[in-house]
């Protein structure tokens, strides 16, 4: 039977793009595996991990940690290094044969290359840059009620709508969109690194082994060598201490940046901001912390002069502890705060660092 991505009910299961860059799996492989297991639950079907590369099949027990039913191994010399000619081929041949009802890759560089070639080529929807994702609908409400200023109770849902709901910020960030796919299957999505939670669901994984077609006369560019580029960014992601910047800073701004770094390293953790920082070119981007920025869960997160949009504890909220600095005591960020203090920033973050520092002389 030809393949035709308007036929609802030829597919099922939920499959995942499993990067791999040089034998190593990304961390993003693991957020949507977990993040994958969730929406596999919800609809009653398997999770299955997509994996290309050449003698890679090692890594599909790390992937079964984190709740694969099933891993679809794809092995070949010319699958060693990613190029957009080959991993399109393979993976639309895959999805052809096996049909997914859902598709998620992350949104790394390869990702971002790779989901849209797919998508033109299954004739299907693709959502990029998701920052969630929802099956169920009653999920769905929830995340609505503490995301977003809709009246939820007031208005009406098909609570028996399976389509995959795949929300992202719109027009820079002023706005988030959810979007569906409701007519074409796979429903395809990239997702930002860092949004979903890694979570530990050890099952014994079935690996697949299709069979493809994949020739040098396919792939129309070659990789003669890898350079890789030594840019210090700040690792926003794997920081366990947070600090952040906002607007408050900006009676001083180099002042404000400077306490902030202080702050950070008596804590053993990096310097974050809100995008209204960024935009006002007080901080480079990769410090921003927000819908429009990372995703964070760190242990402590200190928020300085952040008033608290919905697009910045979108963000952060989800951090272990979370504590606030803001001479405004009505504003937002206190709504999310396990600890809030209500004063001048610039006097209160010298006190913080001098009784960090006490503390650690003292033990």
């Amino acid at each position: 039977m030809a393949y035709n991505s308007m036929d609802l009910a030829a597919f099922k299961d939920v499959w995942v793009f499993c990067e791999q860059r040089e034998g190593k799996l990304m961390p993003t492989d693991f957020e949507l595996i977990s993040e994958g297991r969730k929406l596999a639950d919800e609809l009653g079907v398997k999770l299955c991990g997509l994996l290309l590369g050449d003698n890679v099949e090692g890594l599909c027990k790390e992937l079964a940690g984190y709740g694969a039913d099933k891993i679809v191994l794809c092995e070949s010399p010319l699958l060693k290094y990613y190029t957009t000619d080959a991993y399109a081929k393979v993976i639309c041949d895959a999805i052809e044969e096996l049909k997914p009802e859902v598709f998620l890759i992350g949104a790394s560089t390869i990702g971002r290359d790779l989901g849209p070639r797919c998508a033109a080529r299954l004739h299907t929807g693709l959502c990029a840059d998701c920052t969630h994702l929802d099956v169920d609908v009653p999920k769905y409400l929830d995340f609505l009620r503490t995301s977003s200023t809709l009246d939820i109770d007031n208005m009406k849902f098909d609570m028996e709508d399976h389509n995959l709901k795949m929300t992202r910020p719109a027009f820079g960030g002023h706005l988030m969109a959810t979007i569906i796919c409701p007519r074409f299957r796979p429903a395809m999505a990239t997702v930002r690194p860092g949004v979903m939670k890694k979570r530990v669901c050890k099952k014994d994984v079935e690996i697949l082994h299709p069979a493809f077609e994949l020739a040098a006369a396919d792939i129309h560019t070659e990789v003669t060598e890898t350079v890789k580029a030594a840019k210090k960014l700040v690792d926003l992601i794997g920081a366990d201490f947070i600090v952040s910047v906002g607007r408050g800073i900006s009676k001083d701004v180099e002042k404000g940046i400077k306490l902030a770094e202080e702050l950070a390293e008596v804590l053993g953790g990096v310097v974050g901001s809100s995008r209204a920082c960024v935009d006002a070119g007080w901080i480079s981007a990769d410090h921003q912390v927000g819908q429009t920025g990372k995703t964070v869960h760190p242990k402590v997160y200190v928020a300085l002069g952040i008033s608290g949009a919905i697009q910045h504890k979108a963000g952060m909220q989800d951090s272990e502890c979370i504590i606030a600095v803001n001479k405004n005591e009505t504003a937002p960020i206190f709504e999310v705060a396990d600890y809030g203090i209500t004063g001048d920033l610039f006097k209160v973050v010298p006190e913080l660092i001098e009784s960090i520092k006490a503390a650690k002389a003292a033990k």
